[in-house]
C-alpha cells in the first residue's frame, strides 16, 4: 500500500511542506506560507540588531501550509502519511510558562517581543556570549570544547540571558526556555508541559551546551555565576535527549483535525534545518553539505573513531548524533551570504522606492508592482554584469561580515569592510566583491575543517541560491577550487525530515536504509577554473588580510 512521509520546514521566512512517497523518494507535492507578521516586520528593529517572531505565526502556517498540501496531493494521501517530522532554524529559544506556554501566546505578552521567540539571527545578546565564553574559559572543565570553544550571540543561553536581563516581566514568568525545533513536535503531541518535554539532540548538542560527559549541561554553579536571571533554569531543562530518528510521541486528536491528518501518526524529534537539509544529500564523511540561503550552515560527519578526542576549534559544536544516529555530525555556518546580496539590492534601490512612494500619479497597487519588479530584477541584473568581469580585475575586496561572523571563530561583534573602492568603480564591481566575500567566507570554514583534521573531499549544495545564480556558483567553485553538486530538490531541507519521517513510520528500518532510495539525486555540478582558481589563491589573501585588519582595529 502506498505511504507517504511528511517533512515541514520552518525557515527564516515561511514554512514550507512537503509529501513524499516513501517508496521511491518521489515528491509528490509541496506547499509555502510565509509568516504574515513576520513580512509586516513587526517586533523586529534590524538597527537593534533584534529579530523576533510570533509563536502564531507559527502555528497558523502550519495549519495553511499542510491543509494547503492537500489540495495538491493526491485523494486521500492524507491518511496515508505514516510519520511526520520537523527543522526549524537554530538557535530560535522562545521562553515558557510553568504550563508549558509560550509567553507570547499569553494576553499579558502578546506583543511583547522579549516573549517571542529570538530568530537564528538576533544580535543583542554579543555582550552575553562573550561573558559565557570567558566564563567557560575559567572553568575547571572548558563547557564550549565540544561547541568550537566560542559561545555565539546567536545561541540559546546568550539570548536567555540578555532578554531576562532586559525585560523583568518575562524573567519572572519565564519558568524554562525552548528551541523551536523542539516545541513544534511538543505542541503537536500534547507535551508541552515541562513534567513531558522532551529535547532533540541536535539543538541541544550545538547550542545549549549539553554533552554526555557532564551528565546534560553543566553545573546550576555555571550558569548561576553569569546571572542569578540564569539560577535554576539549567535544572528545569529535561537531562536526556534524542536524535530525530525517535518519536516523540502521537499526534494529538486536536492537531490531527486541524490538519487533516489521522490521530497517533508518529511525530519525530526536530533538528536545525541544515542538519536535515545534509540528510536529504547523502552526507557522509568527507563530505561537506553546504545550505546556501539567507546564512549558510555547514554540515558534515565523522565516525566516531576518526573524531576521536579532537575538539574542533571554531565551529558550532560536534554532536554524537545531530545529524545521521552513529555518527558525530559537525556544524560550521556565515552569518551572512545571500542577505548581504539583499543588503546591497536594498541599498541601491532605496531613492527608487522612496521616489516612487512619492509618486501622487501612482495607485498603490501600480506602486508596489513596480517596486517588486525592480527588487527581482536588480540581482539579476547586477550578476549578469558581474560575471562579464574577469577575477581580480575590479580591485575591491570586501568581507562578508555584514552580520558579523559565525564561523570560524564567533565573534557577532565584527563588521564588513569594502577597500579599493575608486571613482570608477561601479555597482556590478562592487556586486562581484561582495560574492566572492561569501564565497572566501566559506572557504575559510573549509580551511579551518581540514586544518583540523576533519576531511573535506567534495562539497554538496543545497538552498535557494544554488538554484537561482550560476555566476555566485561558478565563483565558488573557483574559490574552493573544487567541483560542487547541487542538489535536485527544490524543498532539500523538508526532504530530510521526510526521510526522518519514513524511518518513523516504519517505511524504513533506519535513516541510513531510507537515505539510500529517498535522498535527493545531483542535478548539476559546478567544475572549476584553473586559471580563476589561481587568481582566486591570492585575492583570498587580500580578503584574508583585509579581514585581520578589521578584526584588529587597524592595529599592527
Amino acid at each position: 500500500m502506498t505511504s507517504y512521509a511528511l517533512g515541514l520546514d520552518y525557515g527564516s521566512d515561511s514554512v514550507r511542506a512537503l509529501l513524499v512517497d516513501t517508496a521511491d523518494g518521489r515528491e509528490i507535492a509541496s506547499n509555502v506560507v510565509e509568516y504574515p507578521r513576520w513580512s509586516k516586520g513587526l517586533y523586529c528593529d534590524p538597527s537593534k540588531d533584534r529579530f523576533r517572531q510570533h509563536p502564531l505565526d507559527y502555528l497558523e502556517s502550519l495549519e495553511q501550509v499542510v491543509t494547503g498540501l492537500w489540495e495538491q496531493a493526491p485523494a486521500g494521501a492524507a491518511g496515508q502519511v505514516v510519520g511526520v517530522s520537523f527543522d526549524t532554524t537554530g538557535s530560535t529559544p522562545v521562553a515558557v510558562d510553568e504550563q508549558g506556554t509560550a509567553l507570547a501566546l499569553k494576553p499579558e505578552f502578546a506583543d511583547n517581543p522579549n516573549a517571542m521567540f529570538v530568530l537564528w539571527k538576533d544580535h543583542t545578546a554579543i555582550r552575553e556570549a562573550r561573558e559565557i565564553t570567558e566564563a567557560a574559559e575559567a572553568a575547571p572543565i572548558n563547557y564550549l570544547k565540544y561547541e568550537g570553544g566560542i559561545y555565539s550571540s546567536e545561541w540559546f543561553w546568550a539570548k536567555a540571558m540578555h532578554v531576562m536581563r532586559e525585560d523583568a516581566s518575562v524573567q519572572q514568568a519565564a519558568h524554562m526556555w525552548v528551541e523551536h525545533c523542539d516545541w513544534m513536535p511538543a505542541v503537536l503531541t500534547g507535551t508541552t508541559h515541562p513534567d513531558q518535554f522532551r529535547a532533540g539532540r541536535c539543538a541541544a548538542g550545538h547550542k545549549v551546551m549539553w554533552h554526555k560527559s557532564w551528565n546534560g549541561y553543566p553545573p546550576n554553579e555555571f550558569f548561576a555565576g553569569l546571572d542569578p536571571v540564569l539560577d535554576g533554569l539549567r535544572d528545569r531543562l529535561p537531562s536526556e535527549t534524542f536524535t530525530a530518528a525517535e518519536t516523540v510521541g502521537p499526534l494529538t486528536d486536536e492537531w490531527a483535525q486541524k490538519l487533516g491528518l489521522r490521530a497517533g501518526v508518529p511525530v519525530g524529534f526536530g533538528a536545525f534545518d541544515c542538519h536535515m537539509g545534509a540528510v536529504a544529500a547523502n552526507v557522509k564523511p568527507g563530505v561537506l553539505t553546504k545550505v546556501m540561503g539567507t546564512s549558510t550552515c555547514d554540515i558534515t560527519v565523522s565516525s566516531y573513531d576518526a573524531i576521536g578526542d579532537k575538539c574542533i576549534r571554531g565551529i558550532c559544536g560536534q554532536v554524537d548524533g545531530s545529524v545521521i544516529p552513529g555518527m558525530v555530525g559537525l556544524e560550521a555556518g556565515q552569518s551572512a551570504f545571500g542577505d548581504l546580496y539583499a543588503w546591497f539590492r536594498d541599498l541601491l534601490n532605496w531613492p527608487v522606492k522612496h521616489l516612487l512612494a512619492a509618486t501622487e500619479s501612482l495607485d498603490d497597487a501600480t506602486r508596489q508592482s513596480l517596486v517588486e519588479n525592480i527588487e527581482q530584477r536588480t540581482l539579476i541584473e547586477l550578476s549578469r554584469a558581474a560575471q562579464a568581469i574577469p577575477p581580480g580585475e575590479t580591485g575591491i575586496t570586501a568581507l562578508d561580515w555584514v552580520n558579523g561572523r559565525r564561523t570560524p571563530d564567533a565573534d557577532q561583534s565584527l563588521t564588513m569592510a569594502i577597500s579599493g573602492l575608486k571613482m570608477g568603480s561601479q555597482a556590478p564591481q562592487i556586486f562581484r566583491s561582495l560574492v566572492e566575500a561569501t564565497a572566501f567566507g566559506a572557504r575559510a570554514i573549509i580551511e579551518r575543517f581540514k586544518s583540523e583534521g576533519v576531511a573535506v573531499d567534495s562539497v554538496v549544495v543545497i538552498g535557494g541560491i544554488s538554484k537561482k545564480s550560476d555566476f555566485v556558483m561558478q565563483v565558488c567553485a573557483d574559490v574552493w577550487n573544487c567541483p560542487i553538486d547541487v542538489l535536485d530538490s527544490e524543498q532539500s531541507c523538508a526532504l530530510g525530515a521526510a526521510i526522518f519521517a519514513a524511518t518513523l513510520g516504519g517505511a524504513y528500518p533506519d535513516v541510513a536504509s531510507a537515505q539510500k532510495v529517498m535522498a535527493s539525486p545531483v542535478c548539476k555540478t559546478y567544475q572549476p577554473n584553473p586559471e580563476h582558481a589561481r587568481c582566486y589563491d591570492a585575492l583570498y589573501r587580500d580578503y584574508q588580510a583585509l579581514g585581520a585588519f578589521v578584526e584588529t582595529g587597524g592595529r599592527a
